[in-house]
């Protein structure tokens, strides 16, 4: 009878040593120490800016040091970037931790700390700085990569799978960091990719050696397998995978794919050769080969393990979408749908100019002043008279039309029609047309919230935005060029006449505003088979769309267009910028890394500021990643009523039926009551109130957070203060201290411990 390899005799065999962590995570150290070089050089500030466009042309690269006021701070922060030696690098991250505790730049340092500390070996304290940073910016596929690779050598093997699987996830979301060429991110990120899934698959293979055999072993097993097949196909040079494939295939009792991995890796001589031959000698006893073989020439008679095979076959070419009907055309069966949506926010983002469409006061609050200083702080528009209170631009009304009188450097007053409105609900910005064709936007607009006119940019840009001042407007240049900067989320099917690309002067769109067809795809092919009656079967992604069939994700990446801040505009190789003939009607592009936008977009705490990020913020919530919630559980832009629900809630008069429709425990007025300790029927007693605090700035309001699953957070409102990680509590009780806060919390977390819930 054959000796039997048992289970129990290879736990410990896909073992990696310390060293073989620190090989694995050399690239990222090396790139963060770049990255950290990269974002201290002392160039000039040129952030992205938030509430505009972003395109490979336009698109900006942080400098972090230079975002720092404090000189000591500044000082600190780029003595990190210098550091030569982990040692060094990780006693300068710890002082800036220790003596910053409230820096904006938290995340930086702690980071720095997780890499040097990985770097000398001190792996657990590794990655506790490594999640503090994260805590402030989930979105860093590098440390993410790093820390899934550790948690799994420790057999954190959950945690090491969903960091691994959130590093894959943001490496394929967003573009190349700044820190890095265009040219070199590709070899880059393959690499990174590789230890991702590598680490994926060490934490599954840890998982299923403590598994019982049985159905659930094998599954996990399987896994395993197509997870270090990916780091194979990623990097074929990766011994450590073939080993670890060794010891999954052995775990089935697949010996002869067991023995070709562990062949693979002693041929290569690689730092496991001889663990691996451990491995073939066991096997080779197990099996008993032929007597005629000895133990060199059963290794030698072994094939070589191939590629894997991750490609799924050849590449099919993209399907080519059907052409487009246009609004007018769906309104002719979707009679009801169609009026709906002709009220809506979307279809009045651009309108060609009528009379009834302006909002703003042409009569009697009409000018606008140079030289006035304008500050929006906590929630509030500060605007107080300059030294030089100079009159720029009067929005008149002459004959029943509408008109700009804008003062020029040559002294004179220049009138230019508003040929176009922009918006309708809580701001509402114009414009003209130039005898050219071109569409320009006037620099002022006019807030409903603040029943006046503004210099919006002004108002939001960091200091030396070109858009903020108000006297580029004569310039007419790409400024203030609408098809330039709006256009592709104020207009359907933008595309460049003479190719791909954003130009001036060779941009045209099908429709103003956002019609049927920006959300739910062509549908030509649609239309003619309804009026023949002639049906044919559409998977889900096939427009018209349904957005009941598809998932929540491809849900929100459709709305994604418009309303994700980071989404990076490159278009297409046939011209088109917000829409695509081939494939899936809708643009996949690229995200701009977070950590490239000014620093006005976050809140110490790491959370959203603004509005426009409204899609980021959705994605880093439980409720999107884990759930099925998607822009459609809350919104329905179809819905009724558009005058008196701006937002196009789909339970407006009843919010918490848009959580309890998951939530189902709490649809008990006892059990709201007992998890909001709030009393029922209250504002307080709202999941919004405390989930989706008013925190968000957008129009110069304060609107809801949606990064969803948010918690009232005590030990950042201490860290930072109210201003700079608010605290919903804090919002309703300000006559309170953030030590009572931290005592209410408290004693809320232990009642709830002791009932269970």
């Amino acid at each position: 009878m054959r000796p039997r390899l048992r289970v129990n005799q290879i736990n410990k065999a896909g073992q990696r040593s310390q060293r073989s962590v620190g090989r694995h995570i050399a690239a990222f150290l090396l790139f963060s120490m770049m990255a950290a070089i990269a974002l201290c050089k002392g160039d000039p500030l040129s952030a992205q800016q938030i509430d505009s466009i972003v395109t490979s042309a336009s698109r900006s690269s942080s400098t972090v040091a230079d975002e720092i006021a404090n000189p000591s701070e500044r000082s600190a922060f780029i003595n990190i970037s210098k550091a030569k030696d982990p040692q060094t690098l990780l006693i300068l991250a710890r002082t800036f931790l220790k003596d910053y505790p409230q820096s904006a730049f938290l995340a930086e340092a702690a980071e720095a700390a997780a890499r040097s500390s990985f770097d000398l070996g001190e792996l657990q304290a590794g990655i506790d700085y490594a999640k503090f940073s994260l805590a402030l910016r989930p979105e860093n596929p590098l440390l993410l990569v790093a820390l899934a690779d550790v948690e799994a050598l420790l057999h954190q093997n959950e945690a090491a799978i969903a960091n691994g699987r959130d590093a894959l996830d943001y490496l394929d979301r967003f573009d190349h960091p700044g820190k890095f060429t265009e040219h070199d991110w590709p070899a880059i990120k393959s690499k990174q990719q590789a230890t991702a899934w590598f680490a994926i698959g060490r934490a599954l293979v840890n998982e299923a050696l403590e598994m019982p055999a049985g159905p659930a072993q094998i599954s996990q097993l399987n896994q395993a397998i197509s997870a270090l097949d990916r780091t194979r196909s990623l990097d074929p040079d990766d011994m450590e995978a073939y080993y670890l494939l060794g010891v999954a295939y052995l775990a089935l009792k697949d010996t002869s794919r067991a023995a070709t991995a562990f062949a693979t890796v002693y041929r290569r001589r690689s730092p496991l050769a001889s663990k691996a031959q451990q491995q073939l000698a066991a096997i080779y006893q197990a099996v008993q080969p032929r007597a005629h073989l000895d133990f060199a020439q059963f290794v030698q008679s072994l094939p070589a393990l191939g590629p894997p095979d991750t490609a799924g076959g050849s590449k099919t070419p993209e399907k080519k979408q059907p052409d487009y009907a246009g609004s007018e055309t769906c309104g002719h069966c979707h009679v009801d749908i169609y009026r709906q949506w002709r009220q809506s926010g979307m279809a009045k983002m651009l309108r060609p100019y009528e009379p009834q469409n302006v909002i703003g006061d042409f009569e009697e609050d009409n000018q606008f002043y140079l030289g006035d200083n304008v500050a929006y702080r906590n929630g509030t528009l500060q605007i107080t008279p300059g030294a030089q209170h100079d009159s720029f631009a009067r929005m008149v009304l002459r004959g029943g039309r509408h008109y700009f009188v804008i003062r020029q450097s040559d002294g004179r007053w220049h009138t230019y029609p508003v040929d176009y409105t922009i918006g309708s609900k809580w701001q509402q910005a114009y414009a003209t047309t130039l005898p050219n064709g071109e569409i320009h936007v006037f620099p002022i607009q006019y807030s409903t919230v603040e029943k006046r006119w503004l210099n919006y940019w002004k108002v939001i840009d960091a200091p030396g935005s070109e858009r903020a001042d108000p006297q580029n407007w004569e310039k007419l240049d790409g400024t203030t060029s609408y098809l330039l900067n709006c256009a592709v989320c104020h207009t359907s099917q933008l595309r460049n006449t003479q190719g791909s690309g954003f130009s001036s002067g060779h941009l045209v769109f099908r429709e103003p505003g956002i019609d049927c067809e920006m959300c739910h795809g062509p549908s030509a092919r649609h239309v003619a088979s309804m009026t023949k009656g002639q049906f044919y079967t559409q998977n889900a992604l096939d427009p018209p769309v349904d957005f009941h069939r598809i998932s929540n994700r491809d849900f929100v990446a459709i709305c994604a267009q418009c309303h994700m801040q980071s989404n990076e505009h490159q278009g297409g190789e046939r011209g088109e910028l917000n829409y695509s003939s081939t494939g899936t009607f809708f643009l996949k592009n690229a995200a701009l890394p977070l950590s490239e936008f000014t620093r006005s977009a976050f809140f110490k705490d790491g959370r959203f500021t603004q509005a426009t990020f409204i899609v980021e913020a959705l994605e880093r919530s439980q409720c999107f990643r884990k759930g099925q919630a998607s822009c459609g559980t809350c919104h329905d832009p179809h819905g009724h009523g558009e005058a008196s629900n701006l937002t196009s809630l789909k339970l407006k008069e009843e919010p918490d039926r848009m959580c309890t429709g998951c939530h189902t425990q709490f649809e008990n007025k006892v059990a709201a009551a007992n998890h909001t300790h709030h009393p029922s029927g209250s504002e307080a007693s709202q999941c919004v109130s405390c989930h989706m605090p008013r925190i968000v700035d957008g129009m110069l309001m304060r609107v809801r957070s949606h990064q969803i699953d948010d918690i009232p957070n005590a030990e950042m409102t201490d860290r930072f203060g109210q201003q700079e990680s608010p605290n919903a509590c804090l919002l309703c009780h300000t006559d309170k201290t953030v030590e009572w806060l931290k005592t209410q919390l408290n004693g809320w977390k232990n009642s709830t411990n002791a009932r269970g819930n």
